[in-house]
């Protein structure tokens, strides 16, 4: 890739999408750490940004260089999205995507997906960080009323999950925007071993001192609990689609994304588990 001087760090200005949001607020913190002009989007976050909302794209984009974009589940603004970015000036995507949304059909991940093909086509840099399950699903959303209530009960039965701290995703997204060489990239953010779910919950309950059970759920019974639950049916299919995707095996693997980004090693889950655990994570 040849030098972009208009999106090194020190000239760049970086609309991050998702602002608010579990790894968008951490790489706006990040860039703000180096000095980067940063502007954080989201609905309810300093600069407003709403997809159903295109009047608020260009008030958003101004200025920018740059783009950390978090997709919504509609597939349908992305594309629209790209395009008047690009015409604004942005000459650098980076996109937060997951890890096997090739395979997962459009009823979950449709977004990520029509992100991915957008930048590919857009004319600027892009480059697709793809993430395995976030070890802050325990703590932050996803799981996280589960286990305060001692019960996380999923169809996963015993494939592993290399879950990624995003701590780790912020900083590879970080290092992507702020340096070349990463055009036309894709990296797989991963930690660096797989543990099964029943794992993963032992884990949480050994460092936050709480009594918590994982109980294996058949899909069947899975998408029952979440009827209970008042989900609409578009949600249990996508979640139906999502644990699907995972007791397919394909992303139990641990892929290498951080390392060849950064350099060292991702988070291990234990350690990611007790220091959350320190800081009041499930207090």
């Amino acid at each position: 890739m040849t030098e972009n001087t208009a999106t090194t760090a020190d000239t760049a200005s970086f609309l991050v999408l998702g602002g608010t949001g579990k790894t968008g607020r951490r790489v706006a913190d990040r860039l703000r750490a180096q000095g980067a002009r940063v502007r954080a989007a989201s609905r309810s976050g300093e600069v407003r940004f709403d997809w159903t909302a295109p009047a608020t794209w260009g008030p958003a984009l101004e200025g920018a260089t740059a783009v950390y974009l978090v997709a919504p589940e509609d597939p349908a603004p992305v594309a629209p999205f790209v395009d008047q970015a690009t015409e604004a000036g942005v000459r650098r995507f980076v996109v937060l995507s997951g890890r096997g949304m090739d395979k997962v059909g459009e009823a979950f991940g449709a977004g990520m997906a029509a992100a991915e093909a957008a930048v590919a086509s857009s004319g600027a840099e892009w480059t697709v960080l793809a993430a395995n399950n976030f070890a802050q699903n325990f703590t932050e959303d996803l799981w996280y009323a589960p286990v305060m209530a001692g019960r996380l009960a999923l169809p996963v039965g015993a494939v592993p999950e290399p879950f990624v701290d995003v701590g780790d995703v912020a900083e590879v997204a970080v290092a992507v925007l702020t340096s070349d060489g990463h055009a036309g990239r894709r990296y797989e953010l991963s930690g660096p071993r797989g543990l099964t779910f029943a794992e993963a919950v032992r884990t949480v309950a050994r460092a936050s001192g709480r009594a918590v059970d994982y109980v294996e759920l058949t899909p069947e019974e899975y998408r029952a609990e979440l009827a209970a639950e008042g989900m609409p049916p578009e949600g249990v299919e996508a979640f139906d689609a999502l644990y699907a995707l995972l007791r397919e095996g394909d992303l139990a693997e641990p892929a290498d994304g951080v390392r060849r980004v950064l350099g060292r090693e991702a988070t291990d889950f234990t350690a990611w588990a007790t220091r959350v655990a320190s800081e009041g994570a499930w207090s």
